[in-house]
């Protein structure tokens, strides 16, 4: 191979094309996403505020303090740099950044995997062993989201190691790990197998355990006495469902595919759902049909009426 062709990953930059062939929607798609980016950033801030200002915080309530955390930091890695990428053109990042930003992406894409099973899982103790509720729940989110971080430490160490060829232009938004992998020149195989190990704890291992956490929820609500708590129970199941398989959906559509079938439009497309539509989802779906979640919002909602009130005399 042509030393010309080849970079050392150590000393080159690559540039993130974002959306180069919708130049001409540019300033509707920059617009949209702004807005996207500023609700979703507002929601789960309000979220997060919410629960740090509960005293007492049930595991449910802490898991979506920590939901909201993770999904703010989740935007906040991926959207800015992107709509800076979508601004210009077109924007080159280093290659420390990028590893940087992939490591983040995928640490906090699985963390929030293993909070969505830890929720399900939550669901399941509270319906079905409410007596060992407290113990089966104790510490689990932190343990769930260290493991994340040392998947993905171990994911990016081993794509990064990996020589780039040019052009050093990734067709993406974001350095994701598939449009990173595209510009390897050799190697590749053994950073498709780190992909795919990855995926399987971080994507297949907590989507079995929320399948499985909702299945026996359901088996035990079917002998419930009352028909009213029963419906009220799976109508809250089916909207956690139906996130969470709209997440899991895509991502598993991204990363879990034969190589030969990559398409970069894609995956751009596909991949805006699970960084800008779910996250701006969750609050709504998740923290909003929370009766605690609503009843902090009103008393918050109360004070800041309360305080207005005495600044006005």
């Amino acid at each position: 191979m042509s030393r010309d062709n080849v970079s050392s990953s150590a000393t080159m930059e690559f540039l993130l094309l974002g959306f180069s062939e919708l130049l001409h929607l540019r300033v509707l798609l920059f617009l949209t996403f702004l807005i996207v980016h500023l609700v979703t950033l507002a929601g789960n801030a309000v979220i997060f505020v919410a629960v740090l200002m509960e005293p007492s915080r049930p595991p449910m309530l802490f898991f979506l303090g920590q939901l909201s955390a993770v999904e703010l930091c989740y935007t906040l890695v991926i959207v800015p740099k992107a709509l800076l990428v979508l601004a210009a053109g077109g924007s080159p990042i280093s290659v420390p950044g990028c590893a940087a930003q992939m490591h983040l992406f995928v640490a906090l894409g699985g963390a929030e995997c293993f909070l969505l099973a830890a929720m399900a899982y939550d669901r399941y103790v509270a319906v079905c062993q409410p007596l060992r509720y407290a113990a089966l729940m104790e510490g689990l989110g932190p343990r769930l989201a260290l493991a994340s971080f040392a998947v993905a430490l171990g994911l990016t160490v081993a794509v990064f190691r990996l020589p780039f060829c040019q052009p050093r232009r990734i067709d993406h938004f974001f350095c994701d790990v598939p449009a990173v992998l595209r510009r390897a020149c050799a190697g590749g195989d053994a950073a498709q197998l780190a992909l795919m190990a990855a995926c399987l704890l971080l994507l297949l291992l907590p989507f079995l355990l929320i399948l499985a956490s909702y299945l026996c929820i359901a088996v035990a609500l079917s002998g419930a006495a009352s028909p009213v708590g029963r419906g009220k129970a799976f109508s809250t199941c089916l909207s956690h469902l139906a996130i969470t398989l709209l997440h899991y959906g895509c991502a598993t559509f991204v990363y879990i595919r034969p190589k030969s079938s990559y398409s970069p439009a894609r995956d751009k497309v596909v991949s805006l759902v699970y960084t800008n539509v779910t996250p701006l989802m969750y609050p709504l779906i998740y923290s909003l049909r929370n009766k605690e979640i609503r009843g902090i919002l009103r008393k918050m909602l109360r004070r800041k009426k309360i305080g207005k009130c005495f600044s006005e005399l």
